[in-house]
């Protein structure tokens, strides 16, 4: 006789197939999540929250950024939950939009899904309507590939003109004067990093959105690197457009990204790619068309509800921490990082050096090791994972302190990249 069929796998069995935790599993008998700000162990409790190995150091959030047990359960369990019933949640992505959009300091109806920085970036530099060959757009020259390149190639394709500022490290106004100085009668559009991806420049957004507010220029943020790291209000910031990642400093799961733009802004940003849920819902065939109302017209067809459920748990992550306890802590691990380093010989630091101008990003590099090799020794011989930095010629190596890392993990790195520069 056949064996009779087994039941359902239950979902906690489920979760633990995929490695996932309740938050009680990986608390210390007693202890309560969120545990109080002043408890001694306040930041190991925070790392309990990570299914992240402990077998090497992680400092790379600015590539990828790790996902924390509540973020990997409400994705985990949703995805149960939709393929027992084989429905598409797209109520749950209608729901997602308010607890993100309050996260940003914007209107639910300003905030769109993606998968990642750069398709909100291309989204916003292929959408633009009013720009026409010869119109110039200017960003600066740390710029990720994927701020940069969908310009580029709007530029090879319609004629506009990219212009770039080399960024300052030492002055808020000094990466303001360099903008100003690029501009012309035929800038259109103005783009920075929140933080530069290269050297973790923070650029001075609210005094580029004042620079162009009465200037009929379009002011885009590429957010990869602030979201999740330090908070900020895009509502009071005043920019036309914004994307970021939640897979670095948020913590949401690969594939999640979210696009702002400005609700009186939408009709200037024509849809790169339209379908279902790109209408207002009063299409007919064959002439009658509107595009959504929000900023949903970005986002042409079904949704995977789970990954934007897990941006969803991410956000709630953090504001559970706090961002502004966030920030302190991530960038008070960069701050003892950088000056253990600026104090070696053999050993440059490129990250500003003034405070206000960065956050959790240290890239630093040395005169004795080519920066592939240094990443080579750190990774297999200290377990320690970091990121090469090779735009723009830096051949350097980068460094981003998070809420999971710790000071003895910090002071680890700074000891064997001491070693390796008397070395």
């Amino acid at each position: 006789m056949a064996p009779r069929p087994q039941p359902a796998t239950p979902r906690r069995e489920f979760l633990k197939r995929l490695g996932a935790a309740s938050v009680a599993a990986v608390l210390p008998a007693g202890a309560a999540w969120p545990p109080h700000p002043a408890a001694d162990d306040y930041w190991e409790l925070v790392r309990a929250q990570y299914p992240l190995t402990r077998d090497r150091v992680y400092f790379n959030t600015g590539g990828l950024g790790p996902a924390p047990y509540p973020v990997v359960d409400a994705v985990a369990s949703l995805m149960m939950q939709l393929q027992r019933l084989s429905e598409h949640g797209h109520n749950r992505i209608v729901e997602a939009r308010a607890p993100v959009a309050r996260f940003f300091g914007v209107k639910p109806e300003e905030v769109a899904f993606m998968r990642n920085a750069t398709e909100g970036n291309a989204t916003i530099a292929s959408g633009l309507t009013f720009l026409r060959p010869g119109d110039e757009v200017i960003f600066e020259s740390h710029a990720h590939p994927g701020g940069a390149i969908p310009w580029m190639s709007r530029q090879k394709q319609q004629g506009i003109k990219v212009r770039i500022f080399e960024p300052d490290p030492t002055s808020a106004a000094g990466n303001l004067e360099r903008i100003e100085a690029l501009i012309t009668p035929r800038t259109r559009v103005i783009q920075v990093s929140h933080t530069t991806a290269p050297t973790g420049i923070r650029m001075p957004v609210d005094a580029i959105a004042a620079l162009v507010r009465d200037r009929g220029i379009w002011f885009h943020i590429d957010g990869a690197q602030s979201a999740g790291a330090y908070p900020f209000d895009l509502g009071k910031i005043g920019c036309d457009s914004y994307a970021t990642s939640g897979h670095k400093w948020l913590g949401a799961t690969h594939g999640t990204g979210v696009l702002y733009v400005r609700e009186d802004r939408l009709d200037d940003v024509a849809p790169t790619e339209a379908g279902a849920y790109s209408d207002d819902g009063a299409y007919a065939l064959p002439d009658t068309f509107d595009y959504n109302k929000t900023a949903q017209r970005y986002e042409p067809g079904t949704r995977d509800a789970t990954s934007v459920a897990g941006l969803v748990a991410a956000v709630q992550f953090m504001e559970t921490i706090g961002m502004d306890r966030v920030a302190a802590y991530s960038q008070g691990l960069a701050l003892r990082l950088q000056g253990q380093l600026r104090a070696m010989a053999g050993i440059t630091v490129l990250t500003p050096e003034d405070p206000s101008l960065s956050a959790g990003i240290t890239t630093f590099k040395l005169e004795k090791m080519p920066y592939d090799e240094l990443f080579r020794v750190l990774l297999s011989e200290h377990k320690m994972r970091c990121r090469v930095v090779t735009e723009q010629g830096l051949d350097a190596l980068r460094v981003s302190t998070h809420v999971f890392n710790s000071e003895e993990e910090v002071d680890r790195l700074a000891e064997a990249v001491g070693g390796i520069a008397r070395g």
